[in-house]
């Protein structure tokens, strides 16, 4: 080892004199605790640099500090104590703090009628900050689903009705030959075109808020839908499923209503927004709509 006196850098006299909005780091892996489970998650972690003739922050305390989520579960307050500590270990440098946490959410679902499961990964945001003495959080998942065009729902069944018209045109047909006739190639002559669909939804939580409701929130937007994508089938599943676009037909703009209206029943929740997204089978382009509640109001803790 050298017996050299290691340089400081950053006590170096600075060119331009400057704050700063954000310091930090992104993209640190870090294993984290949530429903008693461990998920392998990415962090974006940073302050404010409000003293602008400081050279930079101190981002080896705030990588130390992360330490903290492997050792419990994941809560709102949890992370107000870790930007907390950002703060501390920046005190006259910084007045705000940020945390971005990422991983994917797995949960088992059953199928919709055999006895088989299958996992589902969700993919998961956390955001939080300190900014103001004020804490906010705000929570967002991305859940795949099915969607069905009503139009071309409407366009199938017409053209299914003129094949009928055609086939049995001069004669009186027997309820055994109409059974057999929709049981074949022809009665089912046109199909509506579907397509896997995302909705995405950000939630600000309630300041009296204990724990982190993912799972509440993917369950309130596949229950709204009613199509949310299977993991292992049998070809009753499947046919529930075709049973369950059916009766589920909808636009984006229908999709987006739905789930606004769902997400406004969520006591925990202060402000939202979502959208959704139809990557459409007819088109090469997506069929998109967005929604919000309040979300341009503040929400302090």
């Amino acid at each position: 080892m050298t017996q050299l006196k290691l340089p400081d850098i950053a006590a170096q006299a600075l060119e331009y004199t400057l704050p700063l909005d954000w310091v930090g780091m992104c993209g640190i892996a870090l294993p984290v605790q949530f429903e008693g489970r461990t998920a392998a998650a990415k962090i974006d972690a940073g302050v404010s640099l409000v003293d602008g003739s400081s050279r930079g922050i101190h981002m080896s305390r705030l990588y130390l500090a992360l330490e903290t989520l492997e050792h419990q579960p994941v809560t709102p307050l949890a992370i107000r104590r870790l930007l907390a500590d950002f703060l501390s270990s920046h005190e006259g440098l910084s007045s705000a703090a940020y945390l971005r946490l990422r991983f994917e959410h797995m949960l088992k679902r059953p199928a919709l009628i055999s006895p088989l499961a299958g996992w589902k990964g969700y993919a998961v945001t956390v955001d939080a900050r300190i900014e103001n003495e004020m804490f906010h959080v705000e929570l967002s998942v991305s859940v795949p689903y099915s969607s069905t065009c009503p139009c071309s729902a409407a366009l199938a069944r017409q053209l299914i009705q003129q094949q009928f018209l055609d086939d049995f045109s001069e004669q009186q047909v027997e309820k055994s030959a109409i059974l057999q006739w929709l049981g074949s190639a022809k009665g089912i002559v046109a199909t509506p075109h579907s397509q896997r669909s995302t909705a995405q939804i950000q939630v600000r939580l309630r300041g009296t808020q204990q724990d982190l409701p993912i799972t509440e929130l993917i369950n309130c937007v596949e229950g709204s839908l009613g199509t949310a994508v299977q993991t292992a089938v049998k070809r009753a599943d499947e046919q529930a499923f075709a049973l369950a676009n059916g009766q589920n037909l909808m636009f984006c703009e229908d999709a987006a209503r739905r789930l606004h209206n769902s997400l406004r029943q969520m006591e925990w929740s202060t402000a939202f927004k979502l959208r959704v997204e139809h990557a459409e089978s007819l088109h090469a382009h997506d069929a998109v709509a967005t929604s919000q509640w309040q979300w341009d109001v503040s929400c302090a803790v």
